[in-house]
């Protein structure tokens, strides 16, 4: 009966011990994911997007010729301090060192020259200077082969910590040996109170029922918190994050193919390098399984209705941007320029944008209630998990003692 006591202690020691590690460990994982892992892939995908529309923006402001449209400017300005607040709160949340570090500082200091090279460029447009559009070309080739895949870098990387993360958010290793010690303890009990009926012929003994009652109650608590915590967790990373990074794909290709057709006519490259990237994004966005078009209907159906009205103003676009096209290889290069930043073809890009932002927010809004759902019940399991295991240590410790006084 001592070695039982003993062993009873032992075992539900144990599992108090685990049930408050294994908790804090999943709470802790998965507050890492909602605070600083998710936000940070979230900045890394607003620096990149907000770098793509100023090179956008820039190019359709120098195709105005003269002093830019001040709606173009001003849309600039804010791609530009956008980019640098999203930085600025990137830097915060990654470490010191490591290719995350290494692509902010890129940034850092690219944002700066880049900002200094289109201002030359509209220097030397105003003033009609054929010269503006090769500070233009370097300033995009600058943003293009430098900055953005430095902000991919930058958001792969944002990217894998949140995948990291829900593997240290389930903390599957300590809730493991946490539901192997209550089941070995749950076991313990039973064969310990068959041992004492067969031995003391007396049925029931109150302490050790009420130690397996507590001990089933936390092994059933813990089961449902971890089942719900991983159903969750599945759900955020399958219809929250998943979608995030496919959708923002989406609108940093889209852009990119705003930006090929006016850098395009900006440097009056005619079917040049520009207008092959325009037909090669094109074709990635449209064919079925891409990131435009990938059966978000079945994860949510207004995600879907809202991605199929995006794919729908994609079709558009690209219809508008032939005709630009045909204009400017007619020879009508002002009547190209004209269509290409005009009402009608902006309003149909911007439409696109509108939808692809309006299915970020839905699912980075879905990423964080799921979140916020998967660490319901884990500060429960730190405090009340070892507890409840106490508890069943003091009863099961009560049982065994009051039979073995009885041999004193």
């Amino acid at each position: 009966m001592q070695l039982l006591i003993a062993l009873l202690v032992g075992l539900g020691l144990i599992s108090g011990l685990l049930a408050g590690v294994a908790g804090s460990s999943a709470r802790a994982g998965t507050n890492d994911l909602g605070d600083r892992a998710q936000p940070l892939l979230i900045e890394a995908e607003t620096i990149y997007s907000a770098l793509a529309d100023a090179d956008t923006t820039a190019a359709q402001a120098f195709l105005a010729g003269g002093l830019e449209p001040a709606a173009l400017t001003r849309r600039y300005d804010d791609d530009l301090a956008r980019a640098t607040t999203a930085l600025t709160s990137a830097a915060r949340r990654t470490p010191e060192d490591g290719r995350a570090a290494t692509a902010v500082r890129t940034l850092s200091a690219g944002v700066s020259e880049y900002s200094a090279l289109v201002a030359t460029a509209r220097a030397n447009n105003r003033q009609g200077l054929p010269i503006g559009s090769s500070y233009l070309s370097e300033a995009s080739r600058l943003n293009r082969d430098t900055l953005q895949p430095q902000a991919r870098e930058l958001f792969e990387g944002a990217q894998q910590e949140v995948e990291d993360g829900y593997g240290k958010a389930g903390a599957l290793g300590w809730m493991t040996l946490l539901v192997l010690s209550l089941g070995g303890l749950v076991i313990a009990l039973a064969l310990t109170q068959r041992y004492l009926s067969r031995r003391t012929q007396r049925t029931f003994n109150l302490p050790l029922l009420g130690a397996t009652a507590v001990t089933l109650v936390l092994t059933i608590g813990t089961l449902a918190i971890l089942v719900s915590q991983q159903t969750r967790l599945d759900r955020a990373a399958n219809q929250g994050s998943g979608p995030v990074a496919s959708i923002a794909e989406s609108r940093l290709l889209a852009l990119q193919a705003r930006g090929d057709e006016a850098l395009t006519l900006a440097a009056r490259a005619g079917s040049g390098p520009y207008e092959q990237d325009f037909d090669a994004v094109a074709e990635r966005l449209r064919r079925p399984g891409g990131p435009m078009v990938n059966g978000y209907g079945e994860l949510d159906p207004a995600l879907g209705r809202t991605m199929t009205r995006a794919a729908e103003g994609f079709e558009r676009y690209v219809t508008a941007h032939s005709d630009v096209r045909a204009l400017d290889d007619s020879g009508d290069y002002e009547g190209a320029v004209k269509l290409a930043v005009g009402p009608e073809t902006t309003r149909t890009f911007e439409e696109v944008r509108t939808e692809l932002e309006r299915a970020l927010e839905n699912r980075k809004e879905f990423f964080t209630q799921e979140i916020s759902a998967a660490g319901d019940g884990l500060g429960l399991l730190t405090v009340g998990g070892p507890l409840l295991a106490l508890a069943a240590c003091v009863l099961a410790f009560v049982g065994l003692r009051t039979r073995l006084e009885e041999y004193r």
